[in-house]
């Protein structure tokens, strides 16, 4: 059934268009599948975005326990009027990303200017709490973590091909949140638009189930149809 035009849309088919968000069909699919205007479901699709993202923010003050920290860097592969690839990792002209990967939890990220240890030691010492387990790779940018409290601090060094010591020793963690962002965010292009949203729509997907996504996002969604007298 086609959407009549300025009729709003019912909740049946709202829930309809949440679940194809969840099941990550694209907005131009989803208008072909249920016969509703692109715009409409553009325009929902933002709204789905911007109430997880609220979401995410409020889900992190502190974060305790046994953490693995890292960095990773977005955007294209060339720049233009830059001859050649850029550099990848450290060094390189793309967006740095932060991330903190609480074990047997979820992850926070927070874009940020660069990876020095000014930068990435503010974020921790906010977000991370004292008492924690810290696991990191040997970026020099974590160097001095003991010295601000942090006294629970392991590090493997990737450049020596250490990846996993002791059997707890390692960021695997994190780096497999890294690799599953980068892979979802390639059907968009590498979204150079509403990133952090998008940043924080990854965060939120990863490892949850669908059921478990659409009844957050649907709770939530339930407070704004209400508050729009929807």
């Amino acid at each position: 059934m086609k959407e009549t035009k300025n009729r709003p849309l019912s909740k049946y088919r709202i829930r309809k268009i949440l679940w194809h968000f969840v099941v990550d069909i694209t907005a131009t699919q989803t208008s072909e599948l249920l016969g509703v205007n692109r715009n409409t479901v553009n325009r929902y699709y933002s709204l789905f975005r911007q109430i997880i993202y609220d979401y995410q923010m409020e889900r992190f003050d502190k974060i305790v326990g046994s953490v693995e920290l890292d960095e990773s860097y977005f955007g294209a592969s060339r720049h233009r009027g830059f001859r050649g690839k850029l550099k990848r990792g450290r060094g390189t002209r793309k967006q740095p990303v932060f991330g903190i990967f609480l074990r047997k939890g979820e992850v926070y990220t927070e874009i940020v200017p660069d990876a020095k240890k000014e930068t990435l030691q503010a974020i921790i010492r906010r977000k991370v709490d004292i008492h924690s387990i810290i696991y990191t790779d040997g970026w020099r940018g974590y160097d001095g973590l003991v010295d601000v409290g942090y006294d629970k601090h392991f590090r493997v060094n990737h450049g020596k091909n250490e990846f996993a010591l002791e059997g707890e020793i390692h960021i695997n963690g994190i780096e497999s949140f890294w690799s599953f962002t980068k892979r979802r965010l390639k059907k968009f292009n590498g979204v150079k638009k509403n990133f952090e949203l998008h940043l924080k729509e990854c965060e939120f997907r990863w490892r949850k189930s669908n059921e478990t996504m659409y009844n957050i996002i649907n709770s939530r969604l339930n407070e704004y149809l209400k508050r729009k007298g929807c």
